[in-house]
């Protein structure tokens, strides 16, 4: 077993280096903007080198030889001017001097314990850099716009009726709104118009609807289907599409959901304020075995009658560690209960019903561990529905693992006369 374990290599090692969500809401993507994803990105430590369109190979390598994590990687505005920042600095100091350090294993054998180092914006300079890098990366992209916006030679075709348009962009983009209803926003508003007419027109001659994104066999059935459904827009929820608006390069780690929805007024005194009508956006619990979503932890229970046999003998911080614990292993396409690996989730989870596997837990020292306190997907709602089974039990005297200390009693009497609550009774006139 243990000759098994250490001959995996590094590279079969499983990492989670992008925080993780559920699909009703995708991570937003606000580090991709960059304009040239060809461009190189050398290691700060070595000559090791990934395009920036392969990033996640560079923080893999990064956690795997220098033990190094960078935090909030998708909110540095220009990966590679960072990575540069950072490797003329390390080359300077020690890396300790700028890094958290972390040791893992720290109970353990001096000879298992590692330590790895965390780059984040905790660090002043690190986050001045990233706000330098956002400045910069704002004044580039309004210049671009501003390129654009007094360039007279634009020339270009309708995708719709093929009129052809010359001189300004907003010529081609109102004609657009006016005469086929399909707006891309206003001209100020967009960036990198020309790759972005360019984009769309892909789309169209791969007979691809621009909106639901369906393919269809030719290009009169496309042009009737988006007639007819009323498809004649952008989708939204594309996030290749949000480099190409400017409300998307305007402030450190917002969506343009987020600036667009903030009211620039002044904010107005209310001594008043009536917060009634205030109602909080529902949770949607997804189930630990397949897509389901339900609102209360009453219908999760239903239909995961198997949450209610895992859970109920466990402390709350317990069920958030198995919790967590059975999403990591799934994530990685792993049974929790035999350890078995499979190509797929749906291959795993058919695994673990077919086999009986749902409630084979293994030793509890496997998942009771501190690193499962952090969920495996950042808006897990069921980590927030579940309930402290062994509250009821605390609150009639058995106390869990609480330690309780006696008060010293042994001088009662010297204690009664030098109390501060004594001489305040005295004072009041009151009988001690």
């Amino acid at each position: 077993m243990q000759e098994k374990h250490v001959s995996h290599s590094l590279d079969e090692q499983e990492w989670i280096l992008e925080p993780l969500c559920f699909p009703e809401r995708p991570a937003a993507e606000i580090g991709s903007f960059s304009h040239d994803d060809a461009e190189v990105v050398t290691c700060m430590f070595c000559s090791h080198s990934n395009p920036l369109l392969e990033k996640d190979l560079l923080l893999k390598h990064l956690v795997l030889e220098h033990k190094l994590v960078i935090a909030d990687v998708k909110l540095i505005a220009d990966f590679p001017r960072y990575m540069q920042y950072w490797k003329k600095r390390i080359s300077e100091q020690p890396i300790t001097d700028f890094c958290s350090v972390i040791k893992t294993n720290a109970q353990g054998p001096v000879e298992k314990q590692e330590h790895y180092f965390l780059l984040c914006d905790v660090l002043p300079e690190d986050r001045v850099l990233r706000e330098e890098l956002q400045q910069k990366r704002l004044e580039e992209i309004l210049e671009q716009q501003q390129r654009e916006r007094d360039d007279n030679s634009f020339q270009r075709i309708c995708m719709f009726c093929n009129e052809e348009f010359t001189g300004n962009r907003s010529s081609l983009l109102n004609h657009m709104a006016r005469e086929h209803s399909f707006s891309m926003g206003l001209p100020d508003n967009i960036v990198y118009c020309v790759e972005f007419l360019d984009h769309l027109q892909r789309k169209l001659d791969n007979l691809q609807c621009l909106y639901c994104e369906k393919t269809f066999r030719d290009k009169t059935t496309l042009k009737d289907h988006m007639r007819k459904k009323q498809h004649r827009r952008i989708n939204a929820n594309n996030h290749e599409y949000d480099r190409f608006y400017i409300i998307n390069y305007l402030e450190l780690g917002k969506t343009w959901e987020e600036v667009q929805s903030e009211d620039d007024r002044e904010m107005v005194e209310n001594e008043e304020d009536d917060w009634s009508d205030w109602q909080a956006h529902p949770m949607c619990a997804v189930c630990l075995f397949c897509e389901q979503q339900s609102e209360s932890m009453d219908q999760i229970y239903t239909h995961m009658e198997i949450l209610a046999c895992l859970l109920p003998d466990l402390r709350f911080y317990q069920q958030v560690k198995l919790v967590n614990y059975i999403r990591r292993e799934i994530h990685h396409c792993r049974c929790y209960g035999c350890q078995e690996k499979f190509g797929s989730k749906a291959e795993v989870i058919h695994h673990v019903m077919d086999a009986g596997h749902v409630m084979q837990l293994p030793e509890t020292s496997t998942w009771d561990q501190p690193q499962y306190y952090f969920p495996t997907y950042e808006n897990d709602a069921l980590l927030c529905v579940l309930s402290d089974s062994d509250s009821e039990s605390e609150d009639h005297g058995r106390g869990g693992d609480i330690p309780v200390i006696a008060e010293d009693i042994s001088n009662l009497r010297a204690l009664k006369q030098t109390s501060v609550l004594n001489h305040l009774l005295k004072d009041t006139g009151c009988p001690s």
